[in-house]
């Protein structure tokens, strides 16, 4: 199945390799194909206003957001969606209302990506307690319940490491709401290939990018949130879209409710009329299905990798409790010449310390100083929808051809 939707939805790969899932997923054409049938056929207005347009986009967006929540496995009762512009915008919500103080703890994982590392600075301008939790040689979680703590505060970590592909345990969030923390949960590496009920974990909040999901559109993420939980943040400021109530004259203002005093201006709607194709896709396709799909790929790519004497792995070699994210090095061989080789090979894929500079500096083993910025880094492979097996072996086929062409380096040498 997977095979014939790939010729279908991504034919336009030809034979290029594609290996970066966790930068941004692949669109199918058929998104493409919904989204400008619905522009072309409607007429849509600013949705702040009672016109028939204002209404047409205001249903789309309401329309979106019950979709938004019904793949979370919640809904409007108990959940709500705010509209931003990418989970970093959707973090940032939350880092700047929540209500930090010198009575409250801010707690991060080491394993975070850069936009849930900026929450800290939010917390020590309010003199709250920063706190990390510590990663073990796996890159995952080292006892996190031992170095958490008591609330109250805000605990925030990512589902799935966007640099190591590890899956961080969901029932930490149930652990530590009992302790009083609120929680926040980086979903964006986690759900494209992962089914993720909101039923079953509790979290706060939750924030993602669509395109990670589905690949189109770009500029659209969402942060969801439980109603009680969106209520006891406070904005620092507001703007237009997001007051009842503004007055010059007295200097008083009044915040809407739920997810309306959190979208900033205007939403991206003819963007947000792009997610309910991106969705049909997934639905078409089936999680359980994606799962298998990319753990399979993992398993093949993980194997081969750590049976390479060149090569170091960072994270765990196998695929209990990890996505299809892998990074690693080959030993001798700057990571930007290993992207240089793929490239010429007709193979994408990421080098660098992906916005992770915890895992990184765990995995790499060095304190950061201002000698080692912008000279270390890795390799990463990601696997989605649209790969397949030779893709894979495409991109193994580059990291093993670089030990012979670093062993004939190593032979030169010596001749000389």
């Amino acid at each position: 199945m997977l095979t014939e939707l790939r010729e279908r939805e991504f034919a336009r790969l030809g034979d290029h390799a594609y290996l970066d899932y966790t930068g941004a997923a692949l669109y199918g054409a058929s998104q493409l194909r919904a989204h400008q049938a619905l522009l072309a056929s409607g007429v849509f207005g600013n949705p702040h206003s009672d016109s028939e347009t204002s209404r047409a986009s205001s249903e789309i967006l309401e329309n979106a957001r019950r979709r938004v929540l019904e793949f979370f496995d919640v809904d409007e009762s108990t959940h709500d969606v705010v509209f931003t512009a990418n989970t970093t915008a959707a973090i940032k919500l939350v880092a700047e209302s929540y209500p930090f103080s010198p009575e409250t703890s801010c707690v991060l994982s080491a394993d975070n990506h850069n936009s849930v590392n900026g929450i800290r600075e939010y917390a020590r301008r309010a003199g709250a307690d920063v706190r990390v939790l510590p990663l073990d040689h796996d890159l995952r979680l080292d006892h996190p319940l031992d170095h958490l703590g008591s609330g109250p505060g805000l605990l925030a970590f990512p589902a799935q490491s966007n640099f190591s592909g590890v899956r961080h345990p969901l029932s930490l969030v149930a652990a530590a709401r009992s302790r009083g923390f609120a929680v926040l949960v980086d979903v964006a590496a986690f759900v494209p290939s992962h089914a993720l009920s909101l039923r079953e974990c509790p979290a706060d909040f939750v924030a993602l990018s669509f395109y990670k999901l589905f690949g189109y559109p770009t500029g659209v993420g969402a942060l969801i949130a439980r109603h009680d939980s969106l209520a006891k943040l406070r904005r620092p400021w507001f703007s237009g879209g997001t007051i009842e109530y503004v007055s010059v004259a007295d200097g008083t203002h009044e915040l809407k409710l739920g997810h309306e005093s959190f979208e900033d201006g205007t939403t991206n709607f003819l963007a947000i009329a792009a997610l309910e194709p991106g969705f049909a896709l997934l639905d078409e396709v089936k999680m359980l299905r994606l799962s298998a799909h990319v753990c399979k790929l993992t398993h093949i790519l993980l194997g081969e990798l750590a049976a390479m004497s060149h090569v170091t792995v960072y994270g765990p070699l196998d695929c209990s409790g990890r996505g299809g994210t892998v990074a690693f090095n080959v030993d001798g061989v700057p990571y930007t010449e290993v992207e240089r080789r793929a490239r010429e090979a007709g193979v994408s894929l990421r080098g660098g310390c992906f916005c992770n500079p915890g895992a990184a500096e765990h995995a790499f083993e060095f304190v950061a100083n201002a000698e080692s910025r912008g000279n270390i880094g890795a390799v990463r492979v990601s696997v989605g929808l649209a790969n397949t097996c030779a893709d894979v072996e495409r991109a193994l086929d580059v990291v093993a051809s670089l030990s012979s062409a670093r062993g004939a380096e190593s032979k030169k040498r010596a001749l000389l």
